[in-house]
């Protein structure tokens, strides 16, 4: 875990975004080659790139904001800070510039902030609120440079996957969407440092006697995300584009497989995302995308045209 990669002028880099932005950089330049490569208008795939980046960062933001259990906290920190309270110790209590309360035993925020919920580099991002928001933008936006929108879905659909692959490696070495503790034998099993997410969570449910313990061994659902995106990507780019059978249908088979390997991880994901009806937020976004699919994929192959 490394959620500071370097430092430069005095200034740190975070890991979580650095690798981001190399997932998104990477992933646009493939799909301005791409567009290329099929006589499309690849200056305007540039410039969804860029919008969806802006899109998908407000989405991801106001996702987390509403479904993964922090919704009150952010309204209380504006309203009311007495209200929010902080699982820490004295000392990290201390560290994070908060105001320790000896009678509940807790820390409380400073003072008022009535912008936390906006404050998207401190962390707290959902990947379906991103895909939501820079989605809708990008649709709006394909219509209105009259860019063929079957075609655009299509290498967005490509493309998404290889962004995710670098996205989260970046939340490995950030040390978020930590996985369920195994035993410290089982392979891939991997302990993160002290004052971590993944050992303040364990500290907070009587698993660890204290958060600045190294955590328990836990599955590193980030890596195994990570594989499957990379997977996605591969079969997309060498089975499923070269036997496309109508426009829209990569864009299909990304959500389709991400919705079932991310309804499979979350089982083994012990972060916090919210839960409603014994599934998190992003397992029933995942059941509507297997239902949107099963309703657009023969509509879609009906209305084909050979080209």
């Amino acid at each position: 875990m490394y959620p500071t990669l370097i430092e430069i002028f005095g200034q740190p880099l975070p890991a979580y975004f650095t690798f981001l932005l190399v997932g998104f950089g990477l992933a646009i330049g493939l799909a301005q080659r791409q567009a290329k490569r099929f006589g499309l208008d690849h200056d305007t795939v540039i410039d969804l790139g860029l919008y969806a980046l802006v899109w998908g960062v407000i989405g991801s933001r106001i996702l987390h904001v509403l479904a993964d259990g922090y919704f009150w906290d952010y309204v209380h920190l504006c309203t009311d800070p007495s209200q929010v309270a902080w699982q820490l110790t004295e000392a990290r209590c201390a560290q994070v510039e908060g105001v320790w309360d000896a009678a509940a035993n807790v820390c409380r925020p400073a003072g008022r902030d009535c912008f936390a919920w906006a404050a998207f580099w401190r962390g707290g991002l959902a990947y379906y609120g991103g895909l939501l928001g820079a989605g809708g933008f990008g649709l709006w936006f394909l219509r209105k440079e009259r860019f063929p929108i079957g075609k655009g879905i299509d290498l967005v659909g490509l493309v998404i996957p290889l962004g995710l692959f670098f996205g989260r490696l970046g939340c490995f070495f950030g040390g978020c969407c930590f996985g369920t503790t195994v035993d410290a034998g089982a392979f891939g099993a991997v302990r993160f440092p002290s004052w971590s997410a993944a050992s303040e969570s364990q500290w907070k449910r009587g698993l660890l006697p204290n958060p600045s313990d190294v955590s328990l061994p836990v599955h590193p659902t980030q890596l195994y995300e990570a594989a499957g995106c990379l997977l996605i990507f591969a079969l997309g780019l060498l089975v499923v584009q070269p036997k496309k059978k109508f426009d829209g249908q990569l864009m299909l088979f990304f959500l389709g497989a991400y919705a079932v390997l991310r309804f499979v991880l979350e089982w083994l994901r012990d972060d916090d995302r919210g839960l409603y009806f014994g599934l998190s937020t992003s397992q029933w976004i995942g059941v509507g995308m297997l239902g949107l699919i099963a309703w657009a994929w023969p509509k879609l192959r009906r209305a084909a045209v050979p080209s």
